[in-house]
């Protein structure tokens, strides 16, 4: 076991903590340039204000001219993959993979759960079934954890009895809780139950691991009717497909016409940035519900038991182990999974921000990214420098980005002084400003008719037309949205890396109802 990972004792480093004496430092200094880089730029667009305000000025226009051009430039790539997915999803997979030897490739499922109910296991379990795949090539594994008590084996126990039949082997696996070196969460839930399948299932049936498909799936994921055909199709045409991780697009849907309009549209967009990375696969990495060859996650080790963000650094491990020759392949279709609901308005905006906060707590990989770097001498210099700068732009523009647009953009006119405000300059940078985000959002309109397109059928119970209107004014509240559940949760997790607050895993309630009826 563990054949990649022969003289690379870093790769399964959690944080500073995990290191010591001069590799502390090293690391330690590395997970304080985030934070120090949003901060950085937020203190210092106010302090130029002041002393400067002049080039802050031009500073202010330079930077909304580049966010239109990035708008613009993001969402082609929104429009080009919203048509190679609406093609995908009406593609006969099943058809296109007749063509190819797959009997042989088996699926091994993982779904690990905590406290959620019975309902939305259920729900899951239902949509595997009613794939268009041979399930007596599917190992269905419901991961539960022993922390969560008797009433989540119950719930297992009473699947397992309905469904179990259906697959080759459905196993439930009860991660022990409190185990060493662990950090209780999904990475350590699922890499338990890995290995669990490979000695109870795997090894027992003699399956060959590089015919094994691995898909962590969220609990609340329900995949689309062809993906594990299309998965199998992408697995079997990618060469040396050892070598690669396979990402679908998550579509929260399940519950969307339950969920207040501030949960569609973040969620939404959460949906559209993964689409947008999708047509640029040479920055993507594994997100939420992924899949990848058992081959290569046995040899690594399974998941990283000791971080939060286990669903990325899956990928960073095994593009290290394998010395940069690894990638992901973007499947262009979709599964869809739960938006963010609970049982009141309020409580539902608490649970959105403590999400996307636990997602930007994915900053925690550039200080592995950039300490194994420094380690590795067989991953090219250009290798190193463009995953650098993709990881670093990516959390720094999350966390200042909108700030800087909504706010700090009119800090010259505040802190400049009465000799500033008398210019030419300070006349126009308001007027060049609004112009310029008043062409940027016209993005909105992309997002408005993306969105509306992938929508479910809207319930007969409520008003079709009354709906459609909603789901599209609600885009006007992404200048807020993207603040409150972007740049500020962005900061808070940042912060918290670099003064070593590290955090621990946040499970996302599920609820398919407001009001939790």
């Amino acid at each position: 076991m563990n054949s990649l990972l022969e003289n690379r004792p870093y790769i399964h480093v959690g944080s500073a903590n995990d290191l010591k004496g001069f590799d502390r430092v090293i690391y330690r200094s590395f997970e304080i340039l985030p934070g120090l880089l949003s901060w950085g730029t937020l203190i210092g667009t106010v302090v130029l204000s002041y002393f400067n305000p002049t080039l802050a000025a031009f500073c202010v226009i330079a930077f909304d001219l580049y966010w239109l051009l990035k708008t613009i430039y993001l969402s082609i790539h929104l429009y080009r993959n919203w048509k190679r997915m609406k093609y995908n999803i009406n593609l006969d997979w099943v058809k296109k993979l007749s063509s190819l030897k797959h009997d042989h490739i088996y699926h091994l499922i993982l779904l690990p759960f905590y406290k959620e109910g019975k309902e939305i296991i259920e729900g899951s379990v239902k949509a595997i079934i009613n794939n268009n795949y041979d399930k007596k090539k599917i190992i269905l594994v419901l991961a539960s954890e022993e922390a969560a008590g008797e009433e989540a084996q119950k719930i297992a126990l009473e699947v397992k009895e309905k469904y179990g039949d259906t697959f080759f082997n459905f196993l439930i696996t009860k991660h022990p809780k409190g185990q060493e070196g662990e950090l209780q969460g999904k990475g350590s839930n699922i890499s338990y139950a890995s290995e669990q399948a490979r000695l109870k299932v795997i090894d027992q049936n003699k399956i060959p691991y590089e015919d094994i498909i691995v898909s962590a799936m969220d609990i609340d994921t329900v995949p689309y009717p062809q993906y594990f055909s299309c998965l199998t199709w992408y697995f079997l045409t990618t060469p040396n497909s050892n070598r690669a991780s396979f990402q679908p697009v998550p579509l929260y849907h399940n519950n969307v016409w339950q969920t207040p309009m501030l949960s569609k549209v973040v969620a939404s967009s959460d949906t559209f940035w993964q689409m947008i990375e999708q047509e640029r696969p040479e920055r993507l990495v594994t997100f939420s519900s992924h899949s990848v060859s058992f081959k290569s996650l046995y040899e690594i080790g399974y998941w990283q038991k000791n971080i939060v963000s286990e669903d990325s650094r899956i990928f960073w491990n095994l593009y290290l182990a394998n010395n940069g020759d690894y990638k992901v392949v973007p499947l262009s279709y979709p599964v869809s999974m739960d938006a963010n609901l609970s049982t009141g308005f309020f409580e539902t905006l608490k649970n959105m921000y403590k999400q996307h906060r636990r997602w930007m707590w994915g900053s925690e990989n550039i200080p592995y990214i950039l300490f194994n770097f420094l380690k590795d001498k067989k991953i090219s210099f250009s290798k190193k420098t463009r995953h650098i700068f993709v990881q670093l732009e990516g959390f720094w523009s999350l966390a200042t980005n909108p700030l800087i647009i909504l706010f700090l953009g009119w800090f010259p006119l505040l802190l400049g002084g009465n000799k500033f405000n008398s210019t030419i300059l300070s006349y126009n940078l308001p007027i060049v400003t609004r112009d310029l985000m008043i062409l940027a959002m016209g993005g909105l309109i992309v997002l408005a008719a993306v969105s509306l397109s992938l929508m479910p059928k809207i319930p007969d119970d409520l008003n079709r037309n009354k709906t459609k209107f909603y789901l599209v004014v609600q885009w006007l509240l992404v200048p807020v949205t993207i603040v409150i559940f972007g740049s500020i949760p962005g900061l808070d997790a940042q912060t918290r890396l670099m003064f070593g607050k590290y955090m621990g895993y946040w499970v996302t309630p599920k609820s398919r109802s407001l009001n939790n009826k």
